[in-house]
């Protein structure tokens, strides 16, 4: 039965999908799909607003209108017949999972810089970055191992230009971990390219697997380009790899 009554209201051009409004609605009506929060249905919505102070873009808001009644019984049921929680919401070190604007953040005011930084995301982890990050949409992404910022001494400037960065040892962090955060990611961020960038080290040669693997499982076709650096800090080979 539908009454005039107050319900939430989500304006997705302003929604940048960081997941925060989700666990502040004890009823479980919002969901993240397809990168943005969804309001479930509107018997789960009991129009009281908890969720608002959580949102950092002001795209929630609650509205008068007609609407289904808030069935409380509706909602214990839901939430008991949930196959599983929501996914818990990824919270990096820092306050970052929005968009930074980092450029030129790492000049040392005491010694002269010889370059600037073209970092322009953070957290840069693989396993610290959500899929819905906003700084990975409509991306060029650039997943480097991370030794290799180490070794190519103008990686800023020849790697990092324009590109949302990701980095991870293959190594040392679990790879079946990586497929599920790519596979993620490639179906929430409409990603336009992918540069990989490693090591000549073998341990280095999963990275480029890890990739393809993950796009194979998430069925998308995304360019992708494999750069091999040395460990002299070389570029030893560059070119498109088949997916």
């Amino acid at each position: 039965m539908k009454t005039i009554r107050k319900i939430i209201e989500i304006d997705e051009n302003l929604c940048d999908g960081c997941g925060q409004c989700v666990p502040a609605c004890a009823e479980g009506a919002i969901q993240i799909v397809d990168g943005k929060a969804m309001l479930v249905s509107e018997i789960y919505c009991d129009g009281l607003g908890a969720c608002l102070g959580e949102c950092p873009k002001d795209a929630l808001k609650i509205i008068e209108r007609e609407a289904q009644e808030f069935d409380p019984e509706a909602v214990e049921e839901y939430l008991r017949h949930k196959k599983e929680p929501e996914p818990k919401q990824e919270k990096p070190c820092c306050p970052a999972m929005h968009f930074m604007p980092l450029k030129n953040a790492g000049t040392d005011i005491n010694r002269p810089s010889k370059g600037i930084s073209e970092l322009t995301n953070w957290p840069v982890q693989i396993k610290l970055v959500p899929a819905a990050a906003p700084f990975l949409r409509d991306s060029h992404l650039l997943v480097a191992a991370d030794c290799t910022a180490f070794a190519y001494p103008d990686f800023h400037q020849d790697f990092l230009v324009g590109k949302a960065l990701l980095v991870g040892c293959p190594k040392l962090d679990d790879a079946d971990e990586y497929v599920k955060k790519f596979v993620e990611i490639f179906n929430t961020a409409n990603i336009k390219k992918i540069t990989v960038l490693i090591m000549e080290v073998p341990c280095c040669s999963k990275l480029p697997k890890i990739i393809q693997k993950a796009l194979i499982i998430s069925g998308k076709d995304i360019p992708l380009e494999e750069v091999v650096i040395g460990t002299q800090g070389a570029v030893l080979q560059r070119g498109e790899l088949v997916k």
